[in-house]
């Protein structure tokens, strides 16, 4: 289920919004964005953290 709403959401942030012209820019892309995901996009479901605040506190 967890995978389901993380491309879900990768679908809607990212890929659905961006033209890429080839497999490499999309790479490239998708990278960018998980960096976004994981340091900056806060989480309802983390009480409005991040991904690595909640991974700094283990």
């Amino acid at each position: 289920m967890f995978v389901e709403r993380l491309w879900r959401t990768i679908q809607c942030e990212e890929v659905y919004l961006w033209d890429e012209a080839d497999g490499w820019q999309a790479k490239k892309s998708l990278g960018t964005y998980f960096d976004f995901y994981r340091n900056e996009r806060a989480h309802q479901a983390l009480g409005y953290r991040t991904p690595s605040e909640v991974y700094a506190e283990r």
